[in-house]
Order: C-alpha cells, then structure tokens, then sequence
C-alpha cells in the first residue's frame, strides 16, 4: 500500500494482522466466505446463461477490494456501488437472494422492482449504508456522489446531523471511466470544497475491449495528483489484508478529517466485461493468463489455518448459492398493471392557495418575485442552499435574481461554481438523498446542454427505477429566451429538448405572480422541476409586457404545478395556446379582434392542462399554438397533433401553429434577430387567417 501526502497519522489498525490473532481469523474467514459466495454467483450465472439472460456484470477478480470496503461502512454513511460491485454489496449486508431478484428482473426485486440491471441498487434499509439510484453510464456516478458528500458536508456545518454521526460518502467506479470529463468536475469540487467522501478506483487495465494503454495517459492514482487537496491511496487490490488495511485507513481517515481521498486499487479482471460482451472475443490467453495469476480467492484461501475449515466454507457457499438461485428463479415476474408506477414522487401541492393579490400590495417585475419567494423559502428551509455561476454575493447572479441572499444567509447557503453545467445539475441527485433541498441555476438555457446527461441519466430514472425510494427534489432555474440582441448563444428556447425527457416537470410562467407561485410549489415538489424564466419578462423592458409585472402574492400563495390560466376569454372565434413571451404576442395581436380570440397561458409545459386547452378549443373549434421556439418538431406542433386527434369532431379549421423560423441559432443583430422571432404583427396576420378560415 503507497500512501501519499496523507495529513495526519494512519489511526492503528482495529486487528494486528498476526496469523495467531483471533479477530484477524475471524475476519479472514468471513472475507473468504463473502468471497467465495460472490465467485459461486459467477459461475452459477455463467452455468445458466439462458436463464440468466438480462445483460450483467460481476466482481470475479475484484472481490478482496470490494469486501475491504463493503465490510467497514456504517449505517450512517452513504456509498454508490458501480455495476461490477456484487461483492460489495454482499459485505454490506445483502444476500445473494436479494441480488439474482434483480438479476432476473423479478418483481420482488427490492431495489427496482425489476427494471433495472443487476447490480444497480437502491436503498433506505436502516442497517446498512445509504445506496441512491445510479445508473449505468460510466463516471456519471461521481457528481451525484459527491453531491452526497456535499450534502453531509452542508448538514453537518448547518448542525442538522445527530452529534454523533460523521458520515463518509463511498464512490466506486472504474478506471476506464475516469477518463470522462464530468469524473474531473466532481474531483475538482470536492477537493475545492473539502467533501468527505472517498473516490474508489478499481483499475483492472480494461474499458470493454479498450485497454489502459490506448485509453489514458496516466492511471487515477497519477490523475489525481493534479487535484490539490484530494489525498491518495494506491494498493493491491487483489490482497484482501492490504485492501482491508487501505480502506480501514481512507475511512478513518475521512470520517476524522472530512476531507477527500481516492485510494486506486490495481485488480484482474478474471471474468467477461459483462455476460453480453465475452472477455475471448477481444483478450488475448496471454493477457487473461496474467490476470488469472493476481486471482484473490487462492490467495486468500492460503490465509485460512485450517484446510477443512476452507473447504467447509466453500461448501457452504455454494449450497447457499444453489438455494438462492433456485428460490429466484421461482420468484414470480413484475405485475405488468406496475410498469407506469412511481414515474414522479406525489406532490404535497394540488391546490392554490395564499393571496395572490393582498389589498394594499405593491407591483413587482418577474426578477423581484422570484427573488423574494427564494428568500422566503431559504427563510422557511434551513435544508434549502442555493448555488450556480454567479449567483454568489459579489454579483447575485447576472439579472440580479438572487441579489442579497448571500448577504442575508450567508456563504455557506448561497455560493458561486464554476462553469460546471453537469456538476451544478447532477449534485442535485446526491444533495436530495441526504435532505438537503438545493436550487442551483444554469446561468443561460443555451449552456445547460453540458448538464443534460445527468439531467437525464441521473435525476429523470432515479423516482422510477428506484421505486419511489429516490426522488431526486431539484429546483433548477433557467433564464430563457430571446431579447435585445443577446446574440446565438444566449437567447436559445430548449422547451422542446427538455420535454423529450421523461421524469422531470418544466415550468414557464409569464408574469410575476405565476413566478412566485410555481416557485414555491417546485421547490417542494419531490421531483426534478426546470423553472424556465424569459429574461426578457424579467424586467418587463420589451414594449407590450408590463402585464408580466403584477401585485406581489402573500408569502403563503403557491399555484400548483400543472393549471393553466385563461388570460382573456371569449364566447367565439378561436383560442391562442401560449406561454411565456407569447402571451404578450398574443395579447397585442388579439387587441385588433375584440371578443374574438380567447388566450390561454399554459404555465406549466409538464404536465400540462390539458383540460383547460381542450375545453377551449372545443369551446370555439379554431386554434394556433403559439411559441417562441423554433417550429420544425417541437412542443408546439406535438401539442398540436394532441388537440387534432382530441378535439376533431369540434374543429372548424386546421390546428394551427406559429413560432420561430428554423434557423440554428438566434443572430445577433436585432433586426435579423425580429425577422427570425414571432411578433404582434405576425401574430396578428395567423389570427386573421384562422377567423376567415
């Protein structure tokens, strides 16, 4: 075992690691029988590859490493096992029962109810760590994992732990995967920020059939010498008494310092990269030859005293790995009437409620409402912290939306990133399992395409594929939208991106009240919500929308995700379906047909008020969706395809639509910036067109 540049003393080893001591027997026996069990799981899935047909990983080679770890974690801490960790979690606690249900998909499985794929855990059980919902994409684990981290970290300094927990967070991953550059934006912020949690790196040379010298340049332990402040720990990962003595030191370590630490442990991979892709069709007998020799089990298996007693536990193992196969294998499927379960965490708000117009109250622009309702929430939360580019006291964010808070909470609760669109988004996953009710910002909708793949890999799977166990509860602020000449990198709509992914709700409110209101209820949604604010409402500076700026709400109004509002009604004509900026196209162009066009502002893009839009449309039969997005495939033409095929028989025209041209981006010159965008006027010639249809 290297240790390297580790602050403070090793604490002493718990066992002597003498062959004559009793606890060090012990343990040696119990490592060897979780061992041998994780190896007999293998070979019995290898033995029944067309029963064991959904596509899986295990540890046959990484097993002492894992134990190591597994074995030394308390109920307390938090740790996200990757797909390759069977071993792990067989030393913390989980049968092989437990873990060939989610093998075989069945219902019973405890961790997804058969929806995800061996190995990917998640759970509450009050007797063993914290494991969140992870999915499968390599490296991603590492941002809501130190999100984790950064949640114990807050909660402890905030004094909303027990005196007598000190946490540590777990991330194992793979070398191949930290290569990824998101891996480099979690390093860099717990190593910024000082975040218990440990970086275990399994490194056994391969990344599928792409090996360490055609991957990387240097190993995670070489890696993360560049990371100041992240301590590091290299170890054979294949000797169970140095894995056991590495691990006992990075835990104790954390757990007494609260700082970050990687320990790289070097390990053979003895088995396939996963039961779908075969280690012969791209390894050579020389390569898998040495990996074989580095194999744990006989080495561990010399440590044990007694040769009987060895073989007495391998027995063992494999009669309690035949049973368990045989009881999962007899384990019923999924009911089927389930597979629409636990899409979204329910919401403790349904209905509007509070004042939104108190007598006696002042008008205020969208940014000020905004603003005011995240100070009454982090007033209300002590669980509720604030973060993104920006947003710190120096500036208060760019369109001043979080002006003072960081004077009035301070730095801990308020703070800056840096440009870490994944990290800011992904942390959110991580800080939700630990009770922490974070809102971050991405500073423009053009720039939150870095965060998507936790957007969508991380936070949208996680309330399903956990069965409700994980929601992640994520308010993400995002100014939107085009206004004078913000040019093509800072004036983008992304509605219809974010509608594409499933398990997240999006808000678009058009004026301050609805801002206030929607604010409140997505913060205490259980669930991801994308808050898309139009910074050119913000201030209600572009001609035709100081409606956007209305009488402040009381500090208890919430509007419940999900209701549209009619903005202007009428008994004939037709029905402009909108939201944000166009609300105002609307009203502008409406103005030239009094008693004709009846406007609906949907708030909420998902879910959606359905019922509101169908009602009218059937109302007056005529219709145009009306947005600010460019027009080929987006929301507005789905929505339009849904009102056709839902209100045909009420309809007197075709269901129209109108938005941007479909040009890649927003120019900057303002005039070819209004030739591009929807405006009043050509607003006005659509309804035009629709009456006389």
């Amino acid at each position: 075992m290297v240790k390297d540049n580790i602050s403070v003393p090793v604490l002493k080893a718990t066992i002597t690691h003498r062959e004559t001591d009793p606890a060090f027997q012990a343990l040696l026996r119990k490592a060897y029988g979780l061992m041998c069990t994780a190896r007999r799981m293998a070979d019995q899935y290898e033995a029944n590859r067309p029963i064991c047909k959904y596509v899986h990983s295990t540890s046959a080679g990484h097993e002492a490493i894992q134990i190591a770890a597994g074995l030394q974690l308390k109920p307390c801490d938090y740790v996200s096992p990757y797909y390759r960790d069977d071993a792990m979690m067989l030393a913390l606690g989980f049968s092989p029962y437990t873990l060939m249900l989610q093998l075989l998909a069945k219902g019973g499985d405890p961790f997804s109810g058969g929806r995800s794929y061996y190995c990917h855990p998640s759970s509450r059980d009050t007797d063993k760590p914290i494991i969140p919902h992870q999915s499968s994409a390599t490296g991603m684990q590492v941002i809501p994992t130190t999100g984790m981290a950064q949640g114990v970290q807050y909660l402890e300094n905030a004094g909303l732990l027990a005196d007598d927990e000190k946490p540590v967070v777990l991330c194992s991953l793979g070398d191949g995967s930290v290569t990824e550059g998101e891996v480099s934006e979690a390093f860099q912020f717990a190593a910024l920020k000082q975040l218990p949690v440990i970086f275990l790196v399994q490194d056994n040379d391969w990344g599928i059939s792409v090996s360490a010298a055609e991957a990387r340049a240097m190993d995670a332990y070489e890696y993360a010498a560049g990371f100041k402040g992240l301590e590091r720990i290299r170890v054979d990962g294949a000797d169970f008494e140095a894995s056991y003595r590495a691990m006992e030191s990075a835990i104790a370590f954390v757990r007494a310092e609260r700082k970050p630490i990687l320990v790289h442990a070097t390990v053979p991979l003895l088995g396939h990269h996963t039961s779908g892709v075969r280690r012969e069709w791209y390894r050579t007998p020389e390569d898998l030859a040495r990996h074989q020799q580095r194999d744990p089990l006989p080495r561990l298996r010399s440590q044990i005293g007694s040769i009987i007693e060895a073989t007495d536990i391998e027995l063992d193992a494999q009669r309690g790995v035949e049973e368990a196969f045989a009881a999962a294998v007899a384990s019923p499927d999924p009911d089927i009437t389930t597979v629409r379960d636990h899409v979204f965490a329910p919401t403790p708000v349904t209905e509007e409620a509070g004042e939104r117009q108190p007598a006696g109250g002042s008008k205020v622009v969208m940014v000020d409402a905004a603003l005011h309702a995240i100070e009454e929430i982090m007033a209300a939360y002590p669980e509720a912290i604030l973060f993104g580019q920006d947003v710190g006291r120096r500036l208060g964010g760019v369109f001043r939306e979080a002006a003072t808070l960081a004077e009035k909470f301070g730095d801990e609760r308020v703070y800056n990133t840096a440009i870490q669109e994944a990290y800011i988004i992904g942390s959110t996953a991580g800080l939700s399992a630990t009770g922490v009710k974070p809102i971050v910002e991405v500073q423009f909708a053009d720039y939150i395409y870095p965060g998507f793949n936790q957007l969508v890999t991380e936070l949208s799977k996680s309330c399903y594929l956990s069965c409700g166990k994980f929601p992640v509860q994520s308010l993400i602020r995002v100014p939107i939208g085009a206004y004078g000449g913000g040019g093509p990198y800072h004036s983008g709509s992304v509605e219809s991106t974010l509608l594409t992914i499933k398990g997240i709700k999006v808000v678009y409110p058009s004026n301050a009240a609805d801002l206030k209101g929607l604010m409140k209820a997505a913060f205490l949604d259980p669930n991801p919500v994308v808050m898309l604010e139009h910074k050119g409402l913000y201030w209600c500076k572009v001609p035709g929308t100081q409606d956007a700026m209305t009488i402040e709400p009381s500090d208890d109004y919430i509007l419940p995700l999900g209701k549209g509002r009619t903005v202007q009604e009428s008994e004939e004509g037709m029905t402009i379906i909108t939201y944000g900026m166009g609300v105002y196209w609307a009203k502008a162009a409406a103005a030239h047909f009094p008693g004709k066009v009846e406007i609906i502002d949907l708030r909420t893009l998902f879910p959606l008020d359905e019922e509101l839009v169908f009602a009218s449309v059937k109302k007056l039969g005529k219709c145009l969706v009306l947005t600010e997005e460019q027009l080929g495939n987006s929301f507005a033409e789905s929505l339009a395809a849904r009102i056709s095929r839902q209100c045909f028989r009420y309809l007197d025209a075709p269901v129209f639509t109108f938005g941007a041209l479909d040009l890649p981006a927003v120019p900057l010159n303002m005039d070819l910036e209004k030739q591009m965008l929807p405006t009043a006027e050509k607003v006005t010639a659509q309804i035009r067109d629709i009456l006389a249809y």
